[in-house]
């Protein structure tokens, strides 16, 4: 799923069809989306957010989005027999809103096979560390038990495996020497928002594609 095809590579996301549809994923929250609501009220920004999903009913960041009059939908792990089921009612879910962009903003489930063959290549999440260092759930606690003096966040491309896809973007944020896990998340958490909703305005209005391991956004 590294390599997408020419439509998932942005050509048909600046066709003229008004702005770039986004579909936002969530568990929690949803400080990300509303950030990318505020950034997409700008009529320059060139993306909108068209619906947002959780995978479970009592998340905040349901109740930011139908304030802002956001059509919602919740696909709850437990309320299938099994994940290849539940994996095919989100791909469907999402897939009703036809977005170009799908955003995991927090969303805490791996998806599944059927989800990635429907939007492999424009779904995007963003992690808490600089990958390939400290993949997985616990990027900022591994980052200072290393000891290195640069944390970050990368906002990229989901793949089959865990935080392995194609990289978008990274900043950078420097560990101080009195860091705990926590300051140092929560200053993460800050600028990886702001990367995020600045990538999300770049790939709404510029061609993209990938090459090789190599994310180009063209000028």
């Amino acid at each position: 799923m590294s390599t997408p095809t020419p439509a998932h590579a942005g050509s048909d996301v600046h066709a003229g069809r008004g702005p770039t549809r986004v579909v936002v994923l969530i568990s929690g929250g949803g400080s990300n989306l509303a950030a990318l609501l505020e950034a997409a009220t700008d009529p320059g920004y060139g993306a909108t957010v068209v619906a947002v999903g959780a995978d479970r009913p009592g998340c905040a960041g349901l109740d930011i989005a139908r304030a802002a009059g956001i059509p919602t939908f919740v696909e709850r792990l437990g309320d299938h027999p099994d994940r290849d089921t539940w994996d095919a009612a989100l791909t469907h879910a999402v897939a009703e809103h036809s977005p170009d962009l799908v955003i995991s903003a927090g969303f805490l489930k791996l998806v599944g096979a059927r989800f990635l063959a429907q939007f492999g290549g424009r779904y995007l999440n963003t992690h808490n560390a600089l990958l390939p260092a400290f993949p997985g759930i616990h990027g900022p606690r591994e980052a200072l038990a290393y000891g290195v003096k640069l944390a970050g966040a990368t906002l990229f491309v989901v793949d089959e495996g865990v935080d392995t896809g194609v990289i978008i973007a990274q900043c950078a944020v420097p560990v101080l020497d009195d860091d705990t896990e926590e300051s140092l998340t929560e200053r993460i958490k800050v600028a990886e928002r702001a990367q995020l909703v600045e990538y999300t305005g770049r790939l709404a209005r510029h061609p993209w594609r990938v090459e090789g391991r190599r994310f180009v956004i063209d000028r």
